[in-house]
């Protein structure tokens, strides 16, 4: 198989659960509730809706809420065997998320290296809890405020004629979606793919993220 290429999502992807939202839930600051719902409605962009979420709670927690959420994470079955794999077969993996480095990098370095990981950055230096955006979308992207801008990302570093997967499971992922040859999907981004009549591929554990690739492209393990 040549020049296959994966992008996967992290949170609720490789993690059996959103960590930002996981995070928001515990320290439970006012109002998120009513951003994370905007966010979902597409009634702000996804950029806003992390900062904001993230200015709601004071950098004096930092310690607390690094602990809490390396703690609680738990990534999903099969991710270990389903790197391997990507290995074993030359597959090129690139992590993109919509998560904060302070959790995205220690979970994963059990399992690395990768291609690359982009994320957000967190900064601690103020008051409140920043949020920085370096992979931000290009002028291609029509949302122009995903945060983390995926399908700039795949613009950027995906080879000419290449296979591109995106494996996700929420609205962060829907744009990477809509470029993507082959979609493997969970949750929210199911519901997303069903209404704009993507084509995709569900999954619940990385074993049937392998299977599919293993089906879908001829590669066998």
């Amino acid at each position: 198989m040549k020049n296959l290429t994966i992008f996967c999502d992290f949170d609720g992807t490789i993690t059996t659960q959103d960590n930002i939202i996981h995070i928001m839930k515990k320290f439970n600051p006012p109002e998120w509730e009513s951003i994370k719902d905007n966010i979902l409605a597409q009634n702000i962009s996804i950029e806003e809706g992390v900062r904001k979420m993230f200015s709601l709670l004071p950098s004096s927690l930092k310690d607390e809420v690094i602990s809490y959420v390396l703690k609680e994470a738990q990534i999903r079955e099969g991710f270990g065997s389903f790197v391997v794999f990507t290995k074993k077969y030359n597959i090129q993996l690139y992590i993109v998320s919509g998560g904060i480095d302070f959790f995205v990098k220690p979970l994963l370095e059990p399992y690395g290296p990768f291609e690359d990981i982009y994320c957000n950055i967190a900064d601690f230096s103020e008051d409140t809890i920043k949020i920085i955006f370096p992979f931000g979308c290009d002028e291609t992207c029509p949302s122009q405020g995903c945060g983390c801008c995926k399908p700039s990302i795949m613009r950027n570093r995906l080879p000419k004629d290449a296979t591109s997967i995106v494996i996700g499971d929420s609205i962060t992922d829907l744009e990477a979606a809509k470029l993507a040859d082959i979609v493997i999907a969970r949750d929210f981004l199911v519901e997303k793919c069903e209404e704009l009549r993507l084509p995709y591929e569900k999954y619940e554990s990385f074993h049937d993220v392998i299977t599919i690739i293993e089906t879908r492209l001829g590669v066998k393990s």
